[in-house]
């Protein structure tokens, strides 16, 4: 099973952290956003990662080299201009094998066990379901929430309403018809696979920061730099 980190993103709201340097490397807790999920994804016996980048993707590169550090090889998939979080999956989709694959926000932090995607990739063959998402609760930034888990299966009515994780186990068939140069946001898509109930979903009650501002990424260094 293969793995893909994001890292494409601008990260406006990290402005100025970020018109030198890409969000994914800032770094917390002594290392860069981006080395956490590496260092996970080794640790949970994942060997092949891509990585997507658009802005000061070259620093991206010359940061991470091939993975052999972690144990990993990682492959890279660049886009001129970012294509959002469905365009870039759908680009790399010919670097992610066949199956389902694990997908992480690079700009997330989380102790979510990417082990967990194999179970996860064995229920949606199971239940030829498209996507599993990976919901939390609302982040004090975000209290409306995104999605709805109920019978395993993500939905957009009801309650308690949670918040999407940026961790999804996907089936390239979700991405069909999409361009590989093409921008597109991935909800849509999720929202499409919930009404059809070909989506599942579960609810993480570990640790997982959205590190979106200097504020929540200095935060998110003092409490791993205490422990």
């Amino acid at each position: 099973m293969r793995a893909m980190i994001l890292a494409a993103g601008r990260g406006e709201r990290m402005r100025p952290l970020t018109d030198r340097c890409p969000k994914p490397l800032l770094r917390a807790g002594g290392h860069a956003l981006i080395e956490w999920h590496l260092m996970a994804l080794a640790r949970a016996g994942f060997r092949e990662v891509v990585v997507n980048h658009a802005h000061l993707g070259a620093m991206i590169e010359q940061a991470l080299g091939d993975g052999a550090r972690w144990g990993l090889r990682i492959r890279y998939s660049p886009e001129a201009a970012a294509l959002e979080t469905a365009g870039g999956i759908a680009r790399a989709l010919p670097l992610l094998g066949e199956g389902p694959f694990l997908v992480v926000a690079g700009d997330v932090f989380t102790d979510f066990d990417p082990a967990r995607a194999r179970t996860i990739a064995a229920q949606m063959s199971a239940a030829r379901l498209s996507a599993w998402c990976v919901l939390v609760d609302n982040p004090p930034h975000h209290p409306a929430g995104d999605f709805v888990v109920r019978d395993g299966l993500l939905r957009e009515d009801g309650a308690p309403r949670l918040t999407f994780s940026g961790i999804g186990v996907y089936h390239a068939r979700l991405f069909a018809g999409l361009a590989t140069d093409e921008r597109a946001p991935l909800a849509p898509l999720l929202r499409r696979a919930a009404a059809a109930g070909s989506a599942g979903a579960e609810h993480f009650g570990g640790h997982w920061t959205d590190v979106g501002t200097p504020e929540r990424l200095a935060e998110l260094d003092a409490q791993l730099s205490a422990r």
